[in-house]
């Protein structure tokens, strides 16, 4: 019989204790609020005041980040007088990690007492209302790796993150959705501000434009490599979760299209647009109240 530990990689909810068991014993933060910074996004955790920082390679059991754009580092702080921690950098499987050890993190946090989750990324717009530079609150989202049983929950769950069967109809909380909607449009950003699905595929390549095309007409507004493993497992564990995408580029829909996507476009996206996705989640969090949810329907 296998344990929990030996099946999921090492990720046992021991192992998890000890890592935020860690943190907080080398921090006098104790975050309510924890945000993950997507490509070129990072600089969110620079908004943070009374940083304290921490290397992933330096934090026990924690995985590290490889790719260009992620820092690879947790900033504990306040953003808005509320007590935060901030990833910049976060893991994908095409990063080779298992996907239980991509998603640690957010049980790390939870034992924390972390009781809202923002995360952002970067992806390919599919909806041909979108333009690059636009912002998606995601809405719902399609797990494809999860159609073929790749899931952060696989395995034997332990009941003390959550249950077996979590809901995620409500996946993405509407008075987050609402609360982002309605600051958007006090900062005047309503122009640049939509609401859509987020398709999540394994990467790293790009989609082909026959995969562009089956999204969108399975209802994708936006693709990408990441978000929503976290998303079920912050949900799974009764977290709340708020997650943006940025539109860094159009997906190719068409086979005559000289366009090509490539990661400097994604970071240079982000760069251009990184101040006003700052000021809208610091608002944000500025305005969140404490908040004890659940996982059920």
């Amino acid at each position: 019989m296998f344990s929990v530990s030996e099946f999921v990689s090492g990720v046992s909810y021991e192992e998890c204790r000890a890592t935020a068991d860690w943190l907080l014993s080398n921090t006098q933060v104790r975050p309510t609020v924890g945000i993950v910074c997507g490509s070129g996004l990072g600089g969110l955790a620079e908004m943070l005041k009374d940083q304290q920082v921490f290397k992933y390679s330096d934090i026990p059991n924690f995985p590290r980040s490889t790719v260009h754009g992620h820092a690879g580092q947790l900033v504990f702080g306040t953003l808005k007088g509320k007590p935060c921690v901030c990833m910049q950098g976060r893991f994908h499987l095409y990063e080779g990690y298992p996907i239980q050890k991509i998603t640690l993190p957010m049980r790390v946090f939870k034992l924390m007492g972390v009781e809202t989750m923002i995360l952002t990324n970067a992806a390919g717009g599919l909806n041909q209302d979108y333009k690059v530079g636009d912002v998606m609150i995601i809405k719902d989202h399609i797990n494809m790796p999860g159609f073929a049983g790749i899931s952060p929950l696989a395995g034997p769950n332990d009941d003390r993150f959550g249950v077996r069967f979590p809901c995620m109809s409500d996946a993405y909380d509407r008075e987050l959705r609402q609360l982002a909607n309605d600051v958007g449009a006090e900062l005047g950003f309503s122009d640049f501000l939509k609401e859509g699905v987020y398709c999540v595929l394994g990467g790293p390549s790009f989609e082909t434009i026959a995969e562009c095309r089956m999204l969108h007409r399975m209802g994708a507004d936006a693709v990408g490599m990441s978000t929503v493993h976290e998303v079920i497992v912050a949900r799974h564990a009764g977290m709340r979760c708020f997650a943006l995408s940025l539109i860094s580029n159009r997906a190719v829909m068409d086979y005559d299209s000289q366009e090509k996507a490539n990661h400097e476009e994604v970071l240079e996206t982000g760069r251009q647009r990184a101040g006003q996705m700052e000021k809208l989640v610091s608002t944000m969090v500025g305005r969140l109240g404490h908040h004890n949810n659940n996982n059920s329907c």
